[in-house]
């Protein structure tokens, strides 16, 4: 049986988790010298602790660990509640301090169970015919799944990952064959709430952040400053980068944070565009290889999952790459496998570890519309 699954699994994903990982662990090399790498001591202590993580998750069926969601994400609600009692650290109450070095950070964790949750409660929607997806009440019941989650978030404050719950949700429900009049509603709403929320919800810095990443010179010596020390270190390095311990923004401190939100502006300066543009490209193979998985999945519960996990991927890349070359306002997003962070590092191999669960028990063969 276990010869099967290895048969069908889909290495590749694991292959681009590897190429990020080892990429990631030489820009933390570089960039903790003078904290003695501890930062790159502790990231590899924690890929130790979740590569066997995902080993166990590929070999538990997605089925059983879809069905103890309920268990977990009740959990993790608790948790969410919990964490909004801790004291601040950068700005938000998102993390349990465990220990002076050891952080436990919810959020992250629960993104896996909300979608393994998510997906389970579609399914079992489904299975009362296929079209009672679009009924109102049970698309509330859906959103209101993801909905309690993301208010906690968002009360953390943690914009960004709440941004990543819903990025994964409309991408489960694209899959699920919801109604086009949602679809469509949705963007409307959106665009009539979108400056609402700007203008009467959204707090005053984080108003900021939007303001300045539309211009960065409004504020170049506060709000702005990060974001422009990150554009001269992403472009200081061309095309082969200025070397290792050698980048000026990474090693003089201009960069902040500079292991975990602007790792990448350390890649870009030091190891120049072909790396940098490789990390892109390995994350564009990785998000392509789990939309594959999703299609060749041998249940919609796989699919959906699978999904979801890929828009996890989606956010994450497109909003810490985005935000450090100025395309994007800074949200504090990790880049999966590649930034500097327990609770991220152990979730990204988690989520890993369901996509080649599902790939190792699917069919191969593509839907056909």
């Amino acid at each position: 049986m276990k010869i099967k699954l290895l048969k069908n699994m889909e290495f590749g994903i694991f292959i681009c988790c590897i190429i990020l990982l080892v990429i990631g662990s030489i820009a933390l090399y570089s960039s903790t010298q003078e904290t003695n790498y501890q930062e790159l001591k502790r990231q590899l202590i924690w890929t130790a602790i979740s590569i066997p993580i995902m080993v166990c998750v590929i070999f538990i069926d997605y089925e059983l660990i879809a069905k103890a969601s309920p268990f977990f994400y009740g959990l993790f609600i608790i948790l969410l509640i919990a964490v909004l009692f801790t004291p601040v650290v950068n700005g938000a109450t998102s993390w349990f301090t465990i220990t002076e070095s050891v952080r436990f950070q919810p959020s992250e964790f629960a993104k896996v169970f909300v979608i393994l949750f998510l997906a389970y409660v579609m399914t079992k929607i489904q299975e009362k015919g296929i079209n009672e997806i679009n009924r109102p009440t049970k698309l509330l019941l859906l959103l209101a799944t993801v909905g309690l989650p993301v208010i906690l978030i968002i009360k953390q404050p943690d914009y960004g990952t709440a941004i990543a719950y819903l990025l994964a949700t409309i991408l489960i429900l694209f899959v699920s064959g919801i109604d086009k009049k949602y679809i469509i509603g949705s963007i409307v709403l959106i665009i009539i709430t979108v400056p609402i929320l700007y203008n009467f919800v959204l707090p005053e810095h984080a108003k900021n952040r939007i303001d300045v990443f539309l211009n960065p010179d409004l504020d170049p010596r506060g709000s702005g400053y990060n974001v422009i020390q990150s554009k001269l270190a992403i472009g200081s390095g061309q095309l082969f980068g200025m070397g290792l311990l050698k980048g000026n923004q990474t090693q003089l401190g201009f960069l902040h944070p500079k292991t975990t939100d602007f790792i990448f502006s350390v890649i870009g300066e030091e190891m120049g565009f072909i790396v940098a543009g490789a990390v892109i490209i390995t994350y564009v193979v990785l998000i392509n290889k789990s939309i594959y998985v999703a299609k060749t999945a041998k249940d919609d519960l796989g699919s959906y999952i699978a999904m979801g996990i890929c828009g996890i991927f989606i956010f994450h890349m497109l909003e810490n790459i985005g935000m450090t070359i100025g395309l994007l306002p800074i949200t504090g997003v990790p880049l999966p496998f590649v930034s500097y962070g327990g609770s991220s590092l152990v979730t990204n191999f988690i989520c890993i570890g369901l996509l080649l669960n599902i790939s190792a028990r699917r069919q191969k063969t593509i839907f056909v519309d």
